[in-house]
């Protein structure tokens, strides 16, 4: 099974960065270019960090389960693309964000 959705709410799960553990989040994402973004404004959620710490990941949607790695993005215009695609219409479209790019396995 392929994403076929340029917007998703799946289930981000990362490696804790302290424990080990998995940690499962329910995030908003956007597919864009064959990868997969999620974006936040600042980088100190957990999910962000763990994702930085152990890029191996996994993204649950519609009852299937991928696997990728994680990268952060640099690029600004990639980033301003990426919060277009995340809010479309909407105010929050133009907040500077900065999200982490997943290559699905």
């Amino acid at each position: 099974m392929e994403i076929q959705e340029e917007r998703f709410r799946p289930i981000l799960v990362t490696k804790g960065r302290k424990t080990g553990n998995s940690h499962s989040v329910h995030l908003r994402a956007v597919n864009y270019n064959g990868k997969i973004y999620f974006s936040r404004h600042k980088p100190d959620g957990d999910w962000f960090q763990n994702a930085i710490v152990n890029p191996q990941v996994k993204i649950q949607y519609k009852n299937t389960e991928f696997t990728g790695k994680a990268s952060i993005v640099t690029d600004e215009q990639l980033n301003q693309k990426i919060s277009q695609l995340k809010y479309p219409g909407e105010k929050r479209a133009d907040e500077k964000r900065i999200a982490i790019e997943i290559t699905l396995d």
